[in-house]
């Protein structure tokens, strides 16, 4: 009766799950909702809108400043003066005011070329802000892709386990009926419930697993409903052409996001040590400007005064010691941009190793799927058998779950050759910089 019981809710579990309505993803949806919603890379973008807006010639330093300012101020005074004949006079409430009003234009001349240097850097940074933002849609795309395939894999052991449930309950089936007819023992009837309940067991865990695999997915398209189901278009894991070493390692030294951005770095530093050496050249500015004073006078013999005209004047500076300070910042930079150099080096050797490792996986795994492939063969051909001797009473039950159970172990390990091998090619694409061509 338990096991009746547990059978029929799964049942109505599963009839449930399906009479929902349920979306329709393939990967190209995936990776398109993921693109227009994902939190994380819109964070990325705003960044790289910032690396754009500061990339101007008015930045750098290449345009003028303009400034207007005005003011007005007074004093009020209590005037009090000893004579030279020892007499004292004095004057209260002395009112003087004072209005100033000055528009002033500077411009730099000349800055030891930092003003183009600054501008080139800018642009660097503006490429490493589009780079930065590359890469995340990559590794977006590519957990996408993983996480859809993923649940491919999932679905596929969930129907091996609804395959595992029906093959008990046939058992089980079996085992009664020969009990009614006195050809099998109780035990083995109890025996085979205690099968049937262990797989419906696990078909229920896998349940789960499912759901918590949809979940990470709608996580990553960024989706408002985290727990809407859905159902995806492909139903097996589809393994593309075999790819090639040479083309993958040619396209990764020139393509691979990582090694981009490791020589953006490396083109900031040169900027930052350039910047550095341009304190020791001279420096001239130009300012020019206009400027308007109006005064006025309570206690004098004039009562206001208005001064008003331009100004202008050349300014050339040249730094001549300031404490070693810039001997050490040359310094600085230089070694800094020796370590840009080292990590680029660093970052294309590491780059070099994982793809070595993971093609040399790669290539592995679609041997190993041939032979899983021939496995699953020849242990469905041999449940077969094994079910009509069991039926004829020449197998027994321990030797039948035995079989059944590398059944089912052989397609668990053709389902997880194959995730393993399309994640191995995901990441060789990643790698090489190929990742979007799952985004067609």
């Amino acid at each position: 009766m338990k096991t009746r019981l547990l059978s029929l809710s799964l049942l109505v579990l599963l009839a449930a799950s399906q009479s929902v309505a349920q979306t329709v993803y393939d990967v190209n949806d995936c990776i398109k909702t993921g693109l227009d919603r994902n939190y994380s890379l819109l964070i990325t973008r705003n960044s790289e809108s910032i690396s754009n807006n500061n990339h101007t010639i008015g930045n750098a330093g290449y345009l003028p400043t303009l400034d207007l300012n005005g003011r007005h101020s007074g004093t009020l005074n209590d005037i009090r003066t000893n004579l030279g004949d020892t007499s004292e006079t004095f004057t209260n409430d002395v009112h003087n005011t004072t209005s100033t009003g000055s528009l002033s234009l500077g411009l730099t001349l000349f800055d030891g070329f930092s003003v183009q240097t600054t501008y080139r850097k800018l642009g660097e940074l503006k490429k490493l802000g589009s780079l930065n933002t590359q890469l995340a849609i990559e590794n977006l795309v590519a957990d996408i892709v993983s996480a859809y395939y993923n649940y491919i894999q999932q679905v596929k052991l969930l129907d091996n386990l609804r395959y595992a449930v029906s093959l008990s309950r046939e058992r089980l089936r079996i085992d009664e009926d020969r009990y009614l007819l006195g050809s099998s023992s109780k035990l083995q009837v109890l025996q085979s419930r205690v099968y049937l309940n262990a797989d419906s067991s696990r078909l229920s865990k896998q349940f789960e697993t499912v759901h918590a695999t949809q979940v990470r997915l709608n996580e990553l398209m960024a989706v408002e409903d985290l727990n809407g189901r859905f159902i995806t278009r492909d139903t097996t894991i589809d393994i593309g052409q075999a790819l090639l070493f040479e083309k993958l390692l040619e396209e990764t030294l020139v393509k691979n996001i990582s090694l981009q951005i490791a020589s953006a770095n490396r083109a900031v530093s040169e900027y930052d040590y350039k910047l550095a050496k341009s304190r020791s050249y001279p420096y001239l500015t130009a300012s020019t400007g206009y400027n308007y004073n109006y005064n006025t006078f309570s206690n004098s013999s004039s009562r206001n005064q208005q001064t008003n005209g331009l100004n202008y004047g050349l300014t050339l500076g040249f730094n001549i010691f300031d404490g070693f300070n810039q001997r050490r910042s040359i310094n600085n930079s230089s070694i800094d941009l020796q370590t840009r150099e080292l990590r680029y080096l660093e970052m294309e050797q590491g780059v070099k190793a994982d793809l070595i490792t993971i093609y040399s996986a790669y290539i592995n795994y679609l041997r190993l799927i041939e032979l899983e492939r021939q496995n699953l063969s020849t242990a469905t051909e041999n449940l077969s058998i094994a079910m009509e001797r069991y039926k004829l009473g020449s197998l027994s039950g321990i030797d039948l779950r035995e079989v059944q159970k590398s059944l089912l172990d052989a397609r668990e390990s053709l389902l997880s050759v194959q995730y393993l091998t399309k994640l191995s090619e995901i990441s060789l694409n990643l790698i090489s910089g190929r990742i979007l061509e799952y985004y067609k």
